[in-house]
């Protein structure tokens, strides 16, 4: 039928879906806007709090209900009063005459003092005289005021200043326009106590036989116990039965069938609404046995007419409700899209800071035209031969000739002696011979010329150094806008959806005995797995690295390591562990150093980095000279080393950046080498960044590699061209780096760089921190004990990673 008609209908059935899903939401509008916008629900509340006396003859709520409106929706109020007096009429005229003259007390005091600040303090105090004041006067006129009269206004006007209080919290969260996703316990509390309030003005309202305000409260007991669980349940069956029970002393026994009904379907939610439901049914059954006979059967009615309300009742009531009541899943998912909004804000704020780092690079970049260029050096010639002619042609008989006459020869003979000087030479003999046979002061025009080449090299220079600061300035702009850019990619690290893996893991660790509470998949991807997970032991005897690490190896492919783990110290608690990629090599490390003479302070530093991303930085820095300054001037140098590569901006900016700063710090010549070592665990590749320091070792075996670069120490020149030195170590290499104290201290010896490998090669030990001592103490044995300069070495060894526990194999289901 569907292929004669040509009518698809899935497209017809997610037709009426969507027109569905619009009649609902043009239906909560309409019956929102109706109920809240217009007020009605105000307007029933008024009416029903109207009608709440508690006690027999105190009725605090309904001046209270009226205080809160006049000071939140006070265009509300007129309709409210006559809402209020209309149910007070249906109650008694005593009921009617107290309000009436309490309200229109209250209403001339808030009036008189409307333009008092702090209306939130006077509010309470209006509402507690205006309800003393008329119940005083109504006793009054029925003689002397017995003690019991005077407890009795007493009460009232503290109760009613009370819920003025509580009101003031509860009204404001009807507002279809609050922002706040979520409720406070006390706002939960007082929302509660509004309710059982309004219940209260339902007392005498009966349906064959069942009173209104039980079904009512039992209805709400079921609602909140199924939405926000035990805790909430039992809170809104006391304090609903609280107050009923002032209300009615012969339902003082329904707080008890209240509260335990609340406990009891909080704790079978698990079983949808007929767990709840079931749960206020054997209430009711427990409570009934402890009563009266007879009210049994009016009993189980009234619960069963709760129950057909509760079943009746859409789910989207539930997930609305749900939403603000921390702990349930529907505010939880709330507070994620919250999240995640705040997330995506600040990480395009972040994107854009980077795009405009990038735009300041580009500009501070940007290269002239070739055009440009001979146009800027044409200019500069120009006002070179101004400048001289100025001095020597201004003044000469012979000018008119020269500079009209015959200008063009002037200018070739003026410009290419120009650029001779200009490159550090004499002016050609045989053009200099031509000019002066051409001019008559040739020789002071030539001294002028070479007075000027000295300030136009002045010049030159300080246009090249510029050039190179904002090529600086420019690369460390491009480094910053690329950890920006980087750190906005992490914020966006969304939680990755990996059902497969979930099911092997979860399967895996359930066929262990593992119980797992909560498993999160970030990252699968290759050398930078991230999976964290919460676990209940009895006893943990390092399970994580022994037994779901190794599971996690062979379901992944790959060696899987803890990282972080947090664990409970009581039996079954929940224990949090986080994994990730093991990385396949491992540094460890060895130094030893000495000062010039002993002494205490070297000018020799080190230090060694662990950087993100899996790798591994090694430093040595070399203070000029000896002593506190060169050391306070190589500790700077590596601190600041440390700061910038930790941010993730690149080595070679770092090192440029760390040398712009120490030359521009201080006009002591006080400078520093550098002598940089990066590795990367994943792979084993190494970079090597050397400034002013000596050369390296790479001991593979018998065979010695000899790693050096030539680069002038930091903080002598602003600008430099940092060589960068790569090499691939391979597992069981030692890395040895070392400062000139060592590579130049042997004494007695021709030819260092031969001795440094001989006693290498000669070492039988492979230990870093043996070789970094067995070196240090072969320089200063040459030379007799005596330390004549500051000495360092640091010695790093590359080993693949082996992990204590190998992969075990995953039980799989036969079936899979």
């Amino acid at each position: 039928m569907s292929s004669i008609s040509g009518i698809d209908p899935g497209v017809y059935g997610a037709e009426n879906g969507n027109k569905v899903k619009a009649l609902r939401r043009k239906v909560h509008t309409k019956v929102s806007t109706l109920f809240l916008d217009k007020g009605i629900l105000y307007y029933i509340v008024g009416f029903l709090l109207g009608r709440a006396v508690i006690l027999s003859a105190v009725s605090p709520f309904a001046v209270a209900f009226l205080a809160t409106m006049w000071f939140v929706h006070r265009e509300k109020t007129a309709r409210s009063l006559l809402a209020v007096l209309a149910g007070a009429l249906t109650y008694s005229i005593p009921q009617s005459i107290f309000l009436s003259i309490a309200i229109l007390l209250f209403i001339l005091m808030a009036g008189f003092f409307k333009k008092v600040k702090r209306q939130q303090i006077l509010i309470p105090l209006f509402v507690f005289s205006s309800t003393v004041a008329t119940r005083l006067f109504l006793y009054s006129l029925n003689g002397q005021l017995s003690s019991y009269e005077w407890l009795l206004l007493f009460v009232e006007g503290v109760l009613g200043t009370v819920l003025v209080l509580i009101f003031m919290q509860s009204i404001p969260l009807l507002s279809p326009k609050r922002y706040k996703p979520s409720l406070k316990n006390e706002e939960i509390v007082c929302v509660i106590i509004l309710i059982a309030s309004i219940l209260t003005g339902t007392i005498g309202w009966e349906l064959y036989g069942a009173s209104a305000e039980q079904v009512l409260s039992r209805y709400f007991v079921l609602l909140l116990s199924f939405v926000g669980g035990a805790a909430i349940g039992s809170t809104v069956g006391v304090v609903a039965g609280l107050i009923l029970s002032l209300a009615n002393v012969a339902n003082l026994y329904q707080m008890s069938l209240l509260a335990f009904s609340g406990l009891l379907g909080g704790l079978l939610k698990e079983g949808k609404k007929p767990g709840v439901a079931a749960g206020l049914l054997v209430g009711t059954f427990l409570i009934g046995i402890y009563g009266d006979a007879a009210n049994v059967v009016p009993s189980i009615i009234e619960s069963s007419m709760a129950i057909v309300l509760f079943l009746l009742t859409p789910a989207s009531i539930f997930k609305r409700i749900a939403r603000y009541i921390p702990g349930t899943e529907e505010y939880t998912k709330e507070q994620e899209q919250y999240l995640q909004k705040v997330r995506n804000v600040t990480a395009k704020r972040v994107e854009q800071f980077s795009d405009v780092f990038e735009a300041l690079s580009k500009s501070f970049n940007t290269m002239d035209p070739p055009e440009l260029e001979e146009e800027d050096s044409k200019r500069e010639t120009d006002y070179f031969l101004s400048q001289v002619t100025e001095k020597t042609c201004q003044t000469c008989f012979m000018k008119e000739r020269c500079w009209q006459k015959q200008f063009d020869k002037t200018y070739a003979y003026m410009e290419e002696m120009k650029e001779d000087m200009a490159e550090g030479n004499e002016p050609n003999r045989k053009v200099a011979r031509e000019f002066e046979n051409y001019c008559v002061k040739s020789k002071k025009v030539v001294e002028a010329m070479k007075e000027e080449t000295s300030f136009l090299e002045a010049n030159r220079r300080l246009k090249q150094q510029v050039m190179g600061s904002k090529r600086l300035v420019a690369d460390q702009l491009q480094g910053v806008s690329e950890v920006m850019d980087d750190f906005a990619k992490e914020i966006l690290k969304e939680r990755q959806q990996h059902e497969q893996q979930e099911v092997q893991i979860i399967n895996a660790l359930k066929h262990m005995g593992i119980d797992l509470e909560k498993l999160d998949i970030y990252r699968l991807e290759k050398g930078s797995v991230d999976i964290d997970m919460t676990v209940s032991f009895y006893s943990y005897n390092g399970e994580g690295s022994k037994l779901i690490a190794p599971v996690l190896s062979d379901i992944l492919n790959e060696m899987i390591i803890v990282k972080e783990e947090e664990i409970s110290p009581f039996p079954n608690g929940y224990s949090y562990i986080s994994f990730g990629s093991a990385k396949a090599f491992v540094v460890e490390t060895g130094a030893s150093n000495a000062a010039k003479g002993g002494g205490l302070v070297s000018g020799d530093s080190f230090t060694t980095i662990e950087l993100g991303a899996g790798k591994y930085a090694m430093a040595i820095s070399d203070g000029m000279g000896n002593g506190k300054r060169a050391r306070e001037e190589s500790m700077e140098t590596l601190r600041l080393l440390q700061q910038i590569l930790q941010t993730g901006i690149p080595e070679k900016v770092a090192i440029k950046s760390i040398n712009s700063i120490l030359s521009l710090r201080t006009t002591d010549e006080m400078f520093a080498t550098l002598d940089l070592a990066v590795i990367d665990l994943h792979n084993a590749f190494v970079r090597f960044l050397k400034i002013g320091s000596s050369p390296s070792f790479i001991k593979r075996g018998d065979k010695l590699i000899r790693v050096e670069a030539s680069n002038l120490p930091m903080g002598i020149i602003q600008e430099f061209d940092v060589d960068i030195v790569n090499d691939q170590l391979m597992a069981g290499d030692v890395l040895i780096m070392m400062s000139d104290g060592i590579f130049d201290g042997p004494k007695h010896v021709e030819n260092t760089d031969m001795w440094l490998k001989r006693k290498i090669r000669e070492m039988k030990t492979e230990d870093p921190q043996e070789i970094a001592d067995l070196l240090l103490e072969e320089v200063v044995r040459t030379r007799a004990g005596e330390i004549e300069d500051d000495m360092t070495v640091l010695v790093a060894k590359i080993t693949e990673n082996k992990p204590e526990w190998a992969a075990v194999p995953v039980y799989r289901d036969k079936a899979q």
